[in-house]
C-alpha cells in the first residue's frame, strides 16, 4: 500500500528524485521554483512510499482559473512504469487530487519512450512498455493533450562510447564541420555567472533572426542563474578572437544532460560554431559522468514542412537515436468543463493576442 507525503526541502526532494526511474530535470526542486518565480505555477511535491522507501514522485504545478484550478506534471510523474500495480496506485492518486481541487485538467507527460526511430522507415521500433503506459491511460479516459507542451520528440546519443566512436558514428558532412570550426580558430571555454549578459544578448539575436518568442532579461536570470547556482545547468561558449559568437547552456540531472539552449550570432557563422559545440558539449556531458545526451527536440511530424525539420536535419547528423515519448496525456475530472475550456481558451489567447497588437 502506499503512503504519500508532501516534501518541503530542496535536497531531499532532488536526491530522492535522482535515484528514480524516468527522473527528468523539469521534475527537479529548481524548475518547480523557477515556474513559480517566473509564471505563477505553484509547486505541490508529492512521494509516494511503499513500505518507508520512496518509490515514485511528482512535482506537480497548479494554477488557478477563478475558483477553479489547472494541474501540470511536466515530465512526470518519475516512477517505474513496467510496474503496473504502482502506476496504478499512482494514477489513482492524482485522479483523486484533480477532483478534490476541482481541477479542470491534470496534465502528465512522463519522459517514457512510445517508440524509436522514423515513423514508417525501417528503424521504427515501437517500445513495448511505452506503448502498455498508452493503454493504460486510454483505459482510465486520459487524452492525449492537444496542447503539448514539451517536445514530445528528440534526438538523443549515447555517450557511453568512446570518443572515437561518438565522432565515427556522425555524419560525413557533420565531422567535417566540427573539424572545420577547429582549423576556423573557433574555440570553446565554459561560461560562468559573469557570462550572463552576453548569453541573453547572443540568445536574443538568436530569436529575431528565427523568428521565435523571447522573454525579457529577468526570465532567464532565473532560468540560468539559479541552474547554474545550484549545479543543474552549464554554458559553453564559442569564441573569435575573444568574442563570443554563439552558446549552448545544457541541463543536468540523473543520467542525462540535455541541450536545453542555444544561440548564436549573425557573425563568424561560416566558421560553425554550433557543431563544435554540440561536441564540446557531449564531451562535457561524458566525461562528468552522464550517459546519455538529449538534444532536446525533433518534429512532431517527420516532414519537411514541420517547424522543426531544419533543426531535426543539424541534429541527426550526429547520428542520435530518433526518440519518441508518449507525449502529454490530460485526464478530466469533469469532462463538460474540459471540453468547454479547450474549445473556449484558444479564443481566448488569440482575442487578447490580438489586442496587444493593437
Amino acid at each position: 500500500m502506499l503512503t504519500v507525503e508532501t516534501i518541503t526541502n530542496r535536497d531531499q526532494w532532488n536526491d530522492a528524485l535522482r535515484a528514480l526511474p524516468y527522473a527528468h530535470v523539469l521534475q527537479t526542486w529548481e524548475w518547480g521554483e523557477f515556474k513559480r518565480v517566473t509564471t505563477g505555477w505553484q509547486p505541490l511535491r508529492l512521494a509516494f512510499k511503499r513500505g518507508g522507501d520512496i518509490v515514485a514522485m511528482a512535482s506537480v504545478g497548479v494554477r488557478s482559473v477563478g475558483p477553479l484550478k489547472v494541474m501540470y506534471a511536466p515530465k512526470g510523474p518519475a516512477l517505474a512504469y513496467e510496474d503496473s500495480a504502482l502506476l496504478a496506485d499512482v494514477l489513482d492518486h492524482l485522479q483523486n487530487l484533480a477532483h478534490r481541487e476541482r481541477a479542470i485538467w491534470l496534465k502528465i507527460d512522463p519522459d517514457v519512450i512510445a517508440a524509436t526511430g522514423v515513423p514508417n522507415e525501417p528503424d521504427d521500433m515501437p517500445n513495448p512498455p511505452g506503448q502498455q503506459v498508452i493503454a493504460v491511460l486510454k483505459g482510465r479516459g486520459w487524452r492525449f493533450s492537444n496542447d503539448q507542451v514539451q517536445f514530445r520528440n528528440s534526438v538523443i546519443i549515447d555517450i557511453t562510447q568512446s570518443e572515437g566512436e561518438l565522432l565515427a558514428q556522425m555524419s560525413q558532412n557533420t565531422r567535417r564541420k566540427v573539424r572545420l570550426a577547429e582549423r576556423k580558430e573557433v574555440t570553446v571555454r565554459e561560461g560562468t555567472l559573469d557570462d550572463l549578459n552576453t548569453l541573453y544578448a547572443l540568445y536574443r539575436v538568436t530569436g529575431e533572426r528565427d523568428d521565435f518568442l523571447i522573454r525579457p532579461p529577468e526570465y532567464y536570470e532565473q532560468a540560468w542563474r539559479k541552474f547554474m547556482e545550484a549545479g543543474l545547468a552549464h554554458a559553453l561558449i564559442a569564441e573569435v578572437d575573444g568574442k563570443a559568437i554563439a552558446h549552448v547552456i545544457l541541463l543536468h540531472f540523473g543520467r542525462k544532460c540535455w541541450y536545453f539552449y542555444g544561440a548564436s550570432s549573425n557573425d563568424e557563422r561560416e566558421r560553425m560554431p554550433n557543431y563544435l559545440l554540440q561536441w564540446e558539449a557531449m564531451r562535457w556531458a561524458k566525461a562528468h559522468g552522464y550517459t546519455l545526451y538529449d538534444m532536446w527536440g525533433a518534429p512532431d511530424e517527420f516532414i519537411e514542412i514541420d517547424s522543426m525539420w531544419g533543426v531535426y536535419q543539424f541534429k541527426r547528423g550526429f547520428r542520435g537515436l530518433v526518440t519518441r515519448h508518449i507525449g502529454a496525456w490530460d485526464y478530466a475530472p469533469f469532462p463538460p468543463l474540459y471540453q468547454a475550456y479547450v474549445g473556449l481558451w484558444p479564443r481566448v489567447l488569440a482575442m487578447l493576442r490580438g489586442r496587444r497588437q493593437a
